[in-house]
């Protein structure tokens, strides 16, 4: 009797693309469903120490939702490694200068601190507005169970 367990490596891993509109969703709740899509969680080839997840376009970054008091009161860190090198920045400073960079943050918060998080990173694709560049790799429309922000 064989007790081997067959697995499957990453070569035989099918990757899709999705389309997730981040317009007036909360930050998050959003960010965790996109790094569980990432990460390859959905699927039943799931290994944790494999990078079997999808591509995830995000569109409308610049439309992103906050509640209460955050917009004004969050704020992002930034050190230069220098001595007195820390910068500062509020939500809504860096929502008007790059939005990209909120979903990107909040999304690399989620992800694991290794080669296999930056790799997965690389699959993350984010767009202020409704323009991307991905139609031609037919991205699937992805719906996330999240109620939206009301402002």
């Amino acid at each position: 009797m064989s007790t081997k367990t067959t697995f499957n490596g990453i070569e035989s891993t099918e990757r899709n693309w999705h389309l997730v509109d981040a317009s007036g969703l909360p930050i998050g709740r959003l960010a965790s469903e996109i790094a569980q899509v990432l990460r390859g969680k959905h699927k039943p080839e799931f290994a944790p120490h494999l990078d079997v997840g999808d591509h995830v376009v995000v569109i409308n970054a610049g439309e992103i939702a906050i509640t209460s008091n955050k917009p004004e009161q969050k704020m992002y860190h930034s050190h230069s490694g220098f001595p007195g090198g820390i910068k500062s920045e509020s939500f809504n400073a860096l929502k008007k200068r790059k939005p990209e960079k909120i979903i990107e943050r909040a999304v690399w918060g989620m992800l694991p601190k290794n080669r296999l998080g930056r790799s997965t990173l690389k699959k993350l694709h984010i767009y202020a507005d409704a323009n991307h560049p991905h139609e031609s790799q037919n991205p699937q429309e992805l719906v996330f169970n999240i109620k939206k922000v009301e402002k």
